[in-house]
């Protein structure tokens, strides 16, 4: 029998999948009828880049990178905070299509490298592919859990994420991890959603929040004391703000917080009020 984490994992896996795949995370829930293309009205507010302007990234990132690599799914632009220099080597946790890596890739330069892992093997499909029709000679994706990363010990300069460690069962160990990756010195700067109160029980219990970034998120305070734990030193908050649930994950979240769990508008409102968009810096020490 599968353990929940391993639960956890498989239904996050298929739901991005479907996404890779051109689909929607919320046939996770809602069953293969929902599994209509990523431009559909389904279970997706507006064009990915409509989504990815909204939170952070300029109509110039945007237009430097391949389409196919925006499909839409994060809750800040790390890269923008992440101060990245030429010649660094970054590792971007939960890489899906390749937005942030590309990204990255344009300001360490040739003479650095991004490396970009993911689970999902339609995602890493997909980035391979962007990455070959885009010329990234200096951008590498491999396949692996965030939990468990395939890079050696002190190996990387930054380690970014988007809106992925929520998605872990064990966010503890994430930040172990990008700890063990990190040189001396290394920095780590995340965009995640947090949550700054308590959940309806049915959004917690719900698949599609779940895959949609929202009941598997953790108070702000827990989340920096992970980082913390994990050895980090010069925690810190750099930017927050609420983050709008039709920008979600290609939007199963507002589907199914706004008509498929039929919450009363005091319970919407927790909810609206409870998510955030979290921008994290810390550093590991010299």
């Amino acid at each position: 029998m599968a353990s929940k984490e391993e639960e956890i994992k498989k239904m996050v896996r298929e739901g991005y999948g479907a996404i890779a795949a051109g689909g929607s995370p919320c046939c996770v829930s809602a069953g293969p009828s929902c599994c209509a293309p990523a431009d559909s009205s389904c279970c997706r507010p507006g064009p990915a880049e409509d989504i990815s302007s909204k939170i952070g990234y300029s109509e110039e990132e945007l237009s430097s990178i391949p389409g196919e690599a925006d499909l839409g799914l994060g809750c800040g632009n790390p890269v923008a905070l992440a101060s990245l220099r030429e010649g660094e080597t970054v590792l971007d946790l939960g890489s899906g299509a390749g937005l942030d890596c590309f990204l990255a890739a344009n300001r360490v330069g040739e003479k650095g490298k991004v490396i970009g892992v993911d689970m999902t093997p339609e995602m890493l499909e997909r980035a391979r592919e962007n990455a070959r029709k885009g010329g990234y000679a200096n951008v590498e994706f491999r396949l692996g859990e965030i939990e468990n990363l395939p890079v050696a010990d002190n190996s990387v300069d930054v380690v970014i994420s988007n809106c992925v460690i929520n998605l872990s069962p064990d966010k503890p160990r994430v930040f172990r991890e990008a700890f063990r990756a990190l040189k001396p010195g290394g920095r780590l700067m995340i965009s995640d959603i947090v949550l700054e109160g308590e959940l309806p029980q049915a959004v917690r219990d719900s698949a599609a929040a779940y895959v949609g970034c929202i009941s598997g998120a953790v108070r702000k305070e827990d989340c920096l004391k992970m980082i913390k734990e994990a050895g980090f030193v010069e925690v810190e908050i750099l930017e927050e703000s609420h983050f709008p649930l039709d920008c979600m994950a290609n939007d199963p979240t507002a589907r199914a917080v706004v008509s498929g769990l039929g919450l009363s508008g005091d319970e919407l409102n927790r909810v609206l009020l409870a998510v955030k968009s979290a921008r994290i810096k810390a550093i590991k020490p010299r």
